[in-house]
């Protein structure tokens, strides 16, 4: 699954719109995030990593690395 797909299913679990989405993280950041904003990051493929990661904390999520398989 890509990132998009799983910010979508969790927004969709939650209940809550990409519009309110942007509104809570221009409140926690200071910064000006708007719907069309996330969604082209998204379909871009440009999201950052504590971008993700604040929203994850939004709504209720811990972004973690996780060992899979021995490394090389």
């Amino acid at each position: 699954m890509s990132v998009r797909t799983d910010i979508k299913t969790i927004l969709a679990e939650c209940d809550i719109s990409i519009t309110l989405l942007a509104k809570l993280l221009s409140e926690k950041t200071g910064k000006h995030y708007s719907q069309s904003n996330i969604s082209q990051k998204l379909m871009r493929k440009t999201l950052k990593y504590e971008e993700a990661k604040l929203i994850g904390q939004i709504l209720g999520y811990d972004l973690k690395f996780i060992r899979i398989k021995p490394y090389i």
